[in-house]
């Protein structure tokens, strides 16, 4: 078994000599600069769309927080059915992610693309309904815990707000997020995904907490949670949810709460699911274009746009000067081939958002003039054929721009 997954490995990473990543490869962290996480995650940051990854990996965390609290349930000797029956019945019935974690079936485990809202029957979306009315009534804390330091939320407004009937504009695309610019100075301070640390068993009450932190993060609308940590991600209306009725301050008592809290493992998966087909149609392949075929940020890019228009300004002004003045002998004129490279070479860069000596000396931007070394082989193989293409292009328009201005004849005005 050992020599087969061996070989599949050495399979695995001949094949990614030839090829670009796969965007399951990269979220699974198993590519390197510039085409890793980290770069991708940066690439989302520019533009202002790093929520949605972030909802992706936090949703991710809290499946993995699910799975671990079933295998310790298994560990201690007892069965899902045993522990939790009414998650084993709402698993039996609607199937589940974690089908072969807990013990349903061995094959693949079924698992509905609807929502969750689409999952509840009629009595569970009334008792939803009932316990969502008790929230905004204030009979229950509607604010999520502070059990990690810095991640504490604040209390929802109560229904007397003046805010509290508004209902902001919501986004139309994962993408096109509302009040969130792009900046090139400015960024919004980033925060790693949430992490549960493991100091002892995990209890349903930490499953709650968890749903319960994705929920006010990313799924309430703005100004219904009065926290910086509050951004709500696009989702199309069949998969929003508008309500978490769980409070992870007071543990599930009534047979509604119960029935409710076997849908938390599987609350965020379809929405999950969303966010990763939305990032790998939309922003993946602009991502490595970006990365693959370029190595320079757009700041960066525009101000060698900036310089080389400056530069080509000083070039051609020296050059007419020299013709006009009609100075002697013409081998001065040679040294227009100083400014004309120069120039050239930044708008070229521009223009191919590369930049060829960085991709000689090995390195690609991951901020604004900041640099990190290429170790993807494909990506440098592709990143060093584009990088000689663009010098030879330079080299020949600044060698031709220079013998035209040998060329021509001086005038004294």
């Amino acid at each position: 078994m050992d020599d087969e997954q061996k070989t599949q490995q050495e399979d695995w990473l001949n094949s990614r000599k030839h090829r670009l990543p796969s965007f399951t490869e990269v979220l699974s962290r198993r590519t390197r600069p510039p085409v890793d996480l980290f770069m991708f995650y940066l690439f989302l940051q520019r533009e202002g769309a790093e929520d949605i990854l972030d909802f992706w990996l936090d949703v991710q965390q809290h499946e993995n927080l699910c799975r671990a609290y079933f295998k310790d349930v298994r560990k201690s000797g007892r069965t899902i059915k045993e522990d939790w029956p009414q998650y084993w019945d709402y698993a039996r019935r609607r199937g589940s992610i974690y089908g072969t974690v807990v013990g349903l079936q061995p094959g693949p485990p079924k698992r509905s693309t609807t929502s969750t809202a689409d999952l509840l029957s009629d009595q569970e979306k009334q008792a939803l309904a009932a316990t969502g009315e008790e929230k905004q009534s204030g009979e229950r804390s509607t604010s999520p815990p502070s059990r990690t330091p810095g991640l504490e939320k604040e209390r929802i407004a109560s229904a007397s707000s003046p805010t509290a009937d508004y209902d902001p504009p919501r986004s139309t695309t994962p993408f096109s997020l509302s009040g969130r610019t792009p900046t090139f100075f400015m960024r919004r301070a980033s925060r790693a995904p949430t992490i549960i640390p493991r100091s002892a068993a995990i209890t349903r009450m930490d499953l709650i907490a968890s749903a319960e932190r994705i929920f006010y993060r990313y799924l309430c609308p703005p100004n219904t949670v009065n926290s910086p940590e509050n951004h709500e991600i696009y989702l199309p209306p069949a998969l929003r949810i508008h309500s978490f009725p769980l409070s992870s301050t007071q543990e599930p008592k009534t047979q509604n709460e119960l029935n409710l809290l076997a849908h938390v493992p599987d609350m965020f998966h379809a929405q999950k699911e969303y966010c990763f087909r939305a990032m790998e149609q939309d922003a993946f392949p602009r991502f490595l274009r970006a990365k693959a075929f370029g190595n320079l940020t757009p700041l960066s890019a525009l101000v060698r746009l900036v310089l080389g228009l400056i530069i080509l300004w000083i070039g051609l002004a020296v050059g007419f000067s020299l013709i006009f003045l009609d100075v002697t002998p013409k081998s001065k004129r040679f040294f227009l081939f100083l400014p004309f490279t120069f120039a050239i070479l930044f708008l070229i860069s521009h223009q191919y958002e590369l930049d060829p000596i960085l991709v000689f000396l090995g390195q690609s931007e991951s901020t604004p003039f900041r640099t990190l070394t290429i170790r993807e082989p494909y990506v440098k193989k592709l990143l060093l054929g584009r990088a000689i293409w663009v010098t030879t292009l330079v080299a020949l328009c600044s060698t031709a721009l220079t013998l035209i201005f040998w060329a021509v004849p001086g005038h004294r005005l």
